[in-house]
């Protein structure tokens, strides 16, 4: 059935169900005086149930039109119509056989509908119960349960037809027990009770089975018909006043229950169906005030109820309060719907709101995270952003900002690694959701919901969208973060190469001038006393001058070697090749000259990669491979040695300062390894000609 049509027929069937409960109360309020309460329906208990059961077509029909494909709805708007026909037709019979004889057609049919329809509610209600909340037994293994309660309610329904038909001629001359004969009231107070502890059983196993969301859909729904089948129970047993009460209560209960289930766990995701309802209810109360007040109120004072003045007034109030009031009627109907979460909606709107103005990325991050937090009820969100080859928790909705975040009750969670553009198992995390902008991977939010209360698909779906849109966000705040790490790094270099040329001038040309400072002294001594061994100390002074020059070149040639500025980079590694601990073969052919910062950038990254090589590798052998084509200078430096897991470990500080290096020229490093496959590290850049 289309939706639509669905709409129709359940909105058809709950109206009908109403006028029938609504004429069977003024039926009785009519004959009110002319019989005794008890007769026409209209003592505390029979009005009470009259008003709780309108309840009853009113949630089958937002139920059934909302998603009719789920009995539930169909099976609440029956109870409601039969329990209308039941009311209907007793009051219909009493009004047209005793209160005004003759006065009404067909009296006895409604009499005799009364008398035996009032078995269907109940039969229904214990099959809501079977296939509460999904429309659906729970497993075939309960189709015989269901078999029991439809054969149990319909021969007791059977009987009752029975009884209703042998009183066509004589009503109201007995009864009940007279009326229906012993096997058939022995047949309902034994099957009727039975087959309610069996529908009751089927609430309760699945209860305790069930897990998540369904389990707290069926919380309240399974003390509500404990409560329930104990009132049935008593009422077919005692028939007693103060059980149709405790009936009646029960049944509100169940209902509450039920809306329980819809409004607070989006049980068949018609919150928004509900919020429109509440939304226009309440701006009808508001137009209904206005013009009671001013029309009749102020009408009734002043003489003239049928003023146009006082109808004009009315229309301009209304006509100037109407938006303010539609607003405060809203925030009213998603708090109803919503509780004291967000809508998606707003989150949205809130979330492009706040990445539209001037935020700084220690400002967007952590209301992001709010945001989040806000429109899906989540006992945390934490923002991760990747930095480089990590992913790191940056802010999180209850305010930590720390570098390790902890996530629930376990212990801080410091940055994960990350292989290539693939997002890393969040720990502590419901749902994780990557942040991915043109493909990259940009970063994560991650969801923890409170104990017991499990992300709905509504939720998931808004954290699906805020990610989708956070894209940018998160881009600039990696730019943002990988600017602040480059600056403290070049500066950690800057002081380290300082330390390291310090250290060189102090260990080595600082120490042979000294040298030569103590022999140029003693020598002066000797000049005259010794010639010889004068002579011989001007030789080893030239030999110390020589050492030192030289030591004074290696150092200079760490800044920028001569040899790279004069021949270019072929030559350039293939000497400094020749100087590793781990053979190295140079493949250059056809390399030609580049700008001077990107040959430097170059040479720098692959003697690094060579000292890293000679340190940790464990090699013996290694390839530098040089090739230029289509603007791009691409370099490999490769070895055959232990490797490591490159997927798991985070670049180290030699790789790092050479990712720097070549990213300041708009290049990017890659680096692959694997336990026992050595290490290949692959980089490419901008080649630009030398002028």
């Amino acid at each position: 059935m289309r939706a639509r049509t669905a709409g129709w027929v359940a909105g058809s069937v709950a109206a009908g169900s109403i006028a029938l409960m609504a004429g069977g109360l003024v039926l009785a309020y009519v004959d009110r005086h002319r019989l005794s309460p008890s007769l026409t329906n209209w003592d505390f208990s029979d009005v009470l149930a009259s008003v709780t059961n309108v309840s009853l077509p009113v949630m089958g029909f937002v139920l059934a039109s909302r998603r009719p494909g789920n009995r539930i709805g169909w099976l609440t708007l029956a109870v409601g119509l039969t329990l209308g026909l039941s009311r209907f037709g007793s009051a219909y019979g009493v009004h047209g056989l005793v209160a005004a004889p003759g006065s009404v057609p067909a009296a006895r049919a409604g009499e005799w509908l009364s008398g035996w329809i009032f078995a269907i509610p109940i039969a229904l209600i214990s099959f809501v119960f079977l296939l509460f909340p999904t429309g659906r037994l729970r497993s075939r293994r309960w189709l015989p349960a269901g078999w029991f309660v439809g054969v149990a309610f319909g021969l007791g329904t059977l009987g009752l037809l029975a009884g209703a038909t042998r009183a066509w001629s004589h009503p109201f001359s007995g009864t009940f027990s007279q009326v229906v004969t012993p096997p058939v009231l022995i047949v309902i107070l034994v099957s009727f009770p039975a087959a309610l502890l069996v529908s009751l059983t089927a609430v309760v196993v699945r209860y305790a089975l069930s897990a998540g969301e369904e389990r707290l859909q069926l919380k309240w729904f399974a003390a509500a018909a404990v409560l329930v089948v104990a009132a049935f129970i008593t009422v077919i047993l005692t028939d007693s006043v103060a059980g149709n009460v405790f009936l009646n209560l029960t049944v509100l209960c169940l209902d509450a229950a039920v809306a329980i289930a819809v409004l607070k766990y989006r049980l068949y995701e018609i919150d928004v169906v509900i919020s429109k309802a509440v939304l226009y209810g309440s701006l009808a109360v508001f137009i209904t005030a206005v013009y009671a007040g001013l029309v009749a109120g102020v009408g009734t004072l002043v003489g003239n109820r049928r003023s146009p003045l006082l109808a004009a007034l009315a229309a301009a109030v209304v006509a100037i309060a109407f938006q303010p009031v539609r607003q405060r009627a809203g925030r009213l109907a998603n708090r109803v719907v919503y509780g004291r979460r967000a809508t998606p909606y707003q989150v949205l709107s809130d979330f492009a709101r706040r990445i539209g103005g001037t935020y700084a990325a220690g400002d967007v991050l952590p209301q992001m995270a709010h945001i989040v937090a806000a429109g899906t009820g989540a006992e945390r969100v934490v923002v991760w952003l990747r930095v480089g080859g990590e992913l790191r928790p940056e802010a999180s909705s209850d305010g930590e900002l720390r570098p390790e975040v902890s996530l629930g009750s376990g212990p801080g969670v410091g940055p994960l690694p990350v292989d290539g553009d693939a997002m890393p198992p969040l720990p502590g995390a419901g749902l994780s959701i990557p942040v991915v902008h043109q493909g990259d991977l940009l970063g994560a939010i991650s969801v923890t919901m409170p104990k017991g209360e499990p992300l709905r698909p509504a939720g998931e779906q808004l954290v699906a969208d805020v990610a989708s849109q956070a894209g940018l966000v998160l881009a600039n705040a990696g730019l943002i973060e990988d600017l602040r790490a480059s600056r403290q790094r070049l500066v950690t270099a800057q002081d380290e190469e300082r330390r390291r040329i310090e250290r060189n001038i102090h260990d080595g040309a600082q120490q042979d001038l000294v040298a030569m400072a103590i022999k140029l002294r003693l020598a002066g001594t000797t000049v005259d006393e010794d010639p010889a061994e004068t002579k011989e100390l001007i030789g080893e002074l030239q030999a110390d001058a020589a050492g030192t020059l030289e030591n004074l070149r290696d150092l200079a040639r760490g800044i920028y070697p001569p040899l790279l500025a004069d021949l270019g980079l072929a030559a350039a590694l293939s000497a400094q090749a020749s100087k590793s601990p781990v053979p190295v073969a140079v493949e250059a052919d056809g390399i030609g000259r580049f700008g001077q910062d990107t040959e430097a950038a170059v040479y720098f990254c692959c003697l690094e990669a060579l000292q890293n090589i000679g340190k940790y590798a464990h090699a013996t052998s290694a390839r530098i491979c040089l090739q230029a084509e289509n603007g791009t200078l691409r370099f490999t430096v490769s070895d055959d040695g232990s490797g490591y897991d490159a997927r798991r470990t985070p670049l180290g500080s030699g790789q790092r300062n050479m990712a720097d290096r070549l990213a300041a020229l708009g290049g990017r490093l890659e680096v692959r390894s694997a336990p026992g496959q050595g290490t290949t590290i692959t980089a490419q850049l901008p080649s630009v000609p030398a002028s």
